[in-house]
């Protein structure tokens, strides 16, 4: 099991982490919505929960709840600018479909 960052994604959370002035990592998990059934949920985390299972790569802390960890294994998290717009990308081997938005998939 593993979920990873590029080196692009790793400095972006790294800069926002120094920028805010703490936190331990990001925690990545899916949550049930959209027209495909799942979407990422992607948020700071000032702390490791018990239950978190720990991912680091590039020197980032991935925290992931059990019950994401199934839909998302070996996801690659990157952080891409393309024209004005910036943000993360999620390249899971998972992923069946997703919708046309593309704001949710499905495995």
């Amino acid at each position: 099991m593993s979920v990873t960052l590029t080196d692009a994604a790793a400095r972006h959370v790294t800069r926002y982490m120094t920028k805010r002035g703490k936190g331990v990592g990001v925690r990545l998990g899916v949550k049930t919505t959209g027209c495909s059934g799942l979407a990422y949920k992607l948020e700071y985390a000032d702390s490791i929960a018990p239950e978190d299972v720990v991912f680091e790569d590039n020197g980032v802390k991935v925290l992931v709840d059990p019950k994401s960890i199934a839909y998302i294994d070996g996801t690659r998290l990157d952080f891409v600018r393309e024209g004005l717009n910036e943000g993360f990308k999620f390249i899971n081997p998972n992923e069946r479909d997703r919708c046309g938005c593309g704001e949710s998939f499905r495995v």
